[in-house]
């Protein structure tokens, strides 16, 4: 390990603003080392040296710690993570708890992008088995290749679809962390935001458009007393409660990430 270019680098992404600079020039420095035995001449020609200089300033410019190393760890597992998907956040590990803390056998995941929900839901539960559906072919791409290595081929299935368009059947129950964020906030996002696919972030509307289709479209695809379960932004909660209220569900809850936010709403559905 080259101290002196660690050093260096921490001192540069420290300047830029990045937090934890030292950790994460330490992580950029491993995603810089050859992958197999026969590459390690690179460490002697320079051209690892390039890479992690590279990487660095690939950072500076606020690119995602996880497009960078390829990966996010989330909930129990470590996911594979590109710039078709969602970088999963340690927030919505509350909607992971929440899909957990009820019973199911079959559970449908609504623009699954990495599949993260629903992987994390299913490795939990051997027995269950559930369907991911996104719009974008190149995120269910990275959601088969996470089901995959997660060896939960047998209980994961993936498929392009809007919304509800091409799902068929019911299930127990219904997660999705839609976009949310109102086109009018976009601007202020952190910078790292700009390299996610802007499709899972905003609905290019009020940031409730995707939950009104969500919800209203539940009850024909849930089976008698399923639950539906999204997550939320931070000042969402009494709109989409409100939502809920009005497709005719029960029991509905507001459930708590660990800063105290209300993360995810919840509630039943009895036919």
């Amino acid at each position: 390990m080259d101290q002196q270019a660690l050093t260096e680098a921490a001192s540069r992404l420290s300047k830029a603003g990045i937090e934890g600079a030292v950790r994460e020039a330490r992580m950029l420095w491993r995603a810089a080392m050859p992958r197999r035995y026969t590459d390690h001449d690179d460490i002697s020609n320079g051209t690892m040296l390039s890479r992690f200089e590279s990487l660095v300033a690939r950072r500076i410019a606020r690119e995602p710690m996880s497009h960078l190393v390829g990966y996010r760890d989330f909930y129990k597992h470590r996911f594979r993570v590109t710039a078709d998907v969602l970088d999963p956040r340690p927030e919505t590990e509350t909607l992971v708890l929440a899909a957990l803390g009820r019973p199911f056998d079959r559970v449908l995941d609504l623009g699954t992008g990495s599949g993260a929900i629903i992987l994390s839901v299913l490795a939990d539960r051997p027995e269950a088995t559930g369907l991911g559906t996104d719009l974008s072919e190149a995120a269910l791409t990275v959601a088969r290749d996470n089901r995959d290595r997660l060896d939960l081929t047998r209980q994961a299935e993936f498929a392009v679809s809007d919304w509800y368009d091409a799902v068929m059947g019911r299930f127990d129950l219904i997660v999705s962390n839609p976009p949310y964020i109102a086109v009018n906030e976009m601007e202020d996002l952190a910078p790292e935001l700009s390299f996610e696919p802007r499709m899972a972030l905003t609905d290019e509307a009020d940031g409730l458009s995707a939950y009104r289709k969500i919800i209203r479209g539940a009850p024909a695809h849930l089976e008698p007393g399923g639950a539906l379960m999204v997550e939320v932004g931070a000042t969402q909660a009494e709109d989409v409660t409100a939502l809920f209220k009005e497709a005719g569900f029960t029991e509905i809850t507001r459930h708590p990430d660990l800063d105290g936010r209300n993360r995810v709403i919840s509630g039943r559905f009895i036919a």
